[in-house]
């Protein structure tokens, strides 16, 4: 009899008081596990979560929960071969498993690095700009983001038991939010061996993770108004958990990721011998094939046009010839098994009711593959004319229709009938049937690839969720986003419209508002270390009184000789000039003179200037002044020097803006003896 999983329950390993049902090999059909809940505490879970595990991660930035991403990704990349051997038991090959394990190790990595790039040392982060809501600047609003008092609840689908945790975790931890995770059973060994990698090396802080290893019993009883549930499964387990009460009445929020009948649509210019021809059919037998065919990714659909089915067809049938299905252990397969004999049982009754609308080009769902073992060879098969069964039933496992278009607005018809997908994609080198089959099929799919020969090599393939872009759908697919970058995090997040004056709002932000007080230390700012610098250090400095000379030594500098600053009468008719002006990027180095120490000093570099916008023209004899503040100050955790973000405001000898914008520079921590 197998080990009984454990689940991971305030701050203890747990395990129920029952013998737990047994989870089997996919490949050998032998008893891997076994696993319940029975007894569990849910209750004292949720408590966990929100009494120590919410306030420990909420104390920290986002730049520190990034570097634990980032800790935590590496811990467990020393760990993938023992993570690896137990993946085969899930019918997983080599490749498969680094779909799984790599790709949501990987995911920890990319939201370490956004967590540090986009997102502010500090608990509290910006949407948009300021608004004005006063004509005197003294009633101001700024939309901010932060962290809900709540939990998140995961519940995953067998076909990713690492990936699938991970890409939920990482957004939500970085978001502040502690996480419960309930995996699908069948190949819940998997997620517990990760967890129990992942608490032992003590990287988390305390109630950041548990598990629940079975039934999700009444944890959603359990929930309120700051929790989340991101749910990734079946379409009826997902109106489930719609209808719970505390999702209708008690502001839990839900997350689906749900069916997918997900499209490839060939493109009417393409023909047999052209190298879009050879990627569309690879691309339909590595989605087909990848984890058998067990990815809400998959393409369940193969749209071509009517003239291309035999072609499309015959290409396809003959790539999946050469596929060698068999025992994940072997080096020689390319296919596995399907997770669970029940599994291959759902699917094949899938094929028979698909098969009452289309016919079978490829493979036999009756043929055993192996005595033992949840195995099932690829099937195609190519839909008649009008079918529905293809845009309602999802085989989920190694099987496709080819379906058949004559126009593309009934390609776009065709992909349309999934009543929305995950993901979809298009092959074609013609520009206008490109942009002709996006537009159609955007308001239908969460993601589009768009691939030809240009983009081939690059390419990550139609089937691959990547943490940059958001992954989720329409209709049929859930209504949920996951990932998407610093997307998915805001997602987590508590978005507030906070109004007051200039110097409450910088005192709630952390960051200088426009209009709030400004300081004026003794010494130069550039002379002061980032410990030093305090919000509203001001620089002033000016005037400088723009020549003529000035104008036409840069023109003949730069070699921007634009009418406006070269031609005195072609000036003079310009409806915004009336004369000749200061080039603009003249106005921002003369102000870079005006308050820039020369010397060396806790200023290193000005890696950067942001939201540069000129507001009035510099006439000769302009006498211009400059305002630099500190608007934000972000040390950099892993070296010892930070971000300072100045506010740059120049302005002429009447007051009036000339030119704002965001300098940035990176100041030493400390500063030199």
């Amino acid at each position: 009899m197998g080990t009984l999983l454990e689940s991971y329950a305030a701050g203890h390993w747990f395990r129920a008081d029952d013998e737990g049902e047994p989870l089997l090999d996919a490949a050998t059909g032998e008893e891997v596990a076994r696993i319940s809940a029975r007894g569990l505490d849910y209750s004292a879970m949720v408590g966990w979560a929100r009494e120590v595990g919410g306030p420990a991660v909420r104390a920290l930035t986002f730049h520190q929960r990034a570097k634990l991403l980032k800790t935590l990704a590496l811990h467990l990349a020393d760990h993938k071969p023992e993570l690896y051997d137990l993946s085969t038991c899930t019918g997983a090959t080599v490749k498969d498993t680094w779909v799984d394990v790599d790709g949501g190790i990987g995911t920890l990595f990319s939201y370490a690095s956004k967590g540090v790039r986009e997102l502010p040392n500090d608990t509290i982060a910006f949407d948009g700009g300021l608004e004005p809501l006063g004509k005197a600047g003294t009633f101001v609003g700024q939309h901010v983001y932060t962290s809900r008092p709540g939990v998140n609840v995961q519940i995953n689908a067998f076909n990713f038991p690492v990936w699938g945790m991970l890409e939920k975790l990482a957004p939500a931890f970085l978001a502040g939010l502690p996480t419960i995770v309930k995996p699908a059973s069948q190949t819940a060994y998997l997620t517990e061996r990760t967890v129990r990698l992942i608490i032992t090396s003590g990287i988390l802080p305390p109630g950041a993770l548990q598990l629940v290893s079975g039934s999700a019993g009444s944890l959603l009883d359990e929930l309120g108004v700051h929790d989340s549930v991101a749910f990734t499964g079946s379409a009826h387990t997902a109106g489930v958990l719609r209808r719970h009460p505390n999702v209708l009445d008690n502001g839990v929020r839900l997350g689906v990721e749900a069916d997918s009948l997900n499209c490839s649509v060939l493109g009417p210019d393409v023909r047999a011998e052209d190298p879009e021809f050879d990627l569309f059919v690879k691309g339909v037998v590595t989605e087909m094939t990848v984890k058998a065919g067990q990815k809400c990714t998959a393409i369940r659909r193969v749209i071509v046009p009517a003239p291309m089915a035999g072609p499309v067809s015959e290409a396809i049938a003959a790539r999946l010839e050469r596929i060698t299905v068999g025992d994940p252990r072997d080096p020689e397969v390319r296919m596995g098994a399907l997770a669970s004999l029940g599994q291959r049982e759902e699917v094949r009754k899938a094929v028979e009711a698909l098969r009452s609308e289309a016919e079978l080009v490829f493979g036999d769902p009756s043929r055993p593959v192996a005595d033992r073992g949840a195995f099932l060879g690829p099937l195609l098969l190519r839909a008649r004319p009008g079918a529905r069964q293809p845009h309602d039933v999802e085989p989920f496992g190694p099987v496709s229709t080819v379906l058949t278009y004559e126009t593309m607005d009934e390609a776009v018809t065709l992909a349309a009938q999934g009543k929305g997908s995950l993901v979809g994609s298009v092959v074609t080198h013609d520009p206008q049937v490109a942009r002709h089959l996006v537009l159609g099929l955007a308001p239908w799919h969460g993601r589009i690839l768009v691939l030809d020969r240009d983009d081939a090599k690059e390419s990550t393939g139609h089937g691959s969720p990547l943490p940059t872009l958001v992954h989720g759908g329409p209709g049929r697919a859930g209504g949920g986003e996951e990932l998407g970058g610093v997307r998915g995090v805001f997602a987590h997040l508590q978005r507030t419209a906070v109004q007051a004056s200039p110097d409450l709002l910088t005192a709630i932000t952390g960051r200088w508002t426009t209009g709030a007080a400004r300081n004026h230390p003794p010494q130069h700012a550039f002379r002061s270390s980032l410990a030093e610098l305090r919000i509203g250090d001001t620089i002033s400095a000016g005037p400088r009184t723009v020549s003529l000379y000035d104008i036409e030594h840069f023109a003949e500098f730069t070699g921007d000789r634009f009418y406006a600053h070269t031609d005195a009468a072609a000036a003079a008719k310009n409806p915004l000039f009336g004369g000749i002006v200061a080039h603009g990027y003249l106005v921002v180095s003369l102000a870079a003179g005006l308050f820039v120490d020369p010397a060396p000093g806790p200023v290193l570099a000005n890696f950067g200037v942001d939201g540069l916008r000129f507001l009035t023209p510099v006439k000769v004899g302009d006498a211009i002044s400059v305002e630099l503040t500190v608007k934000q100050i972000t040390p950099r955790n892993s070296a010892d020097y930070g971000e300072v973000r100045w506010d740059a405001l120049v302005s002429n000898q009447n007051g009036e803006a000339v030119a704002t914008y965001d300098v940035l520079t990176l100041v030493a921590k400390e500063r030199e003896e």
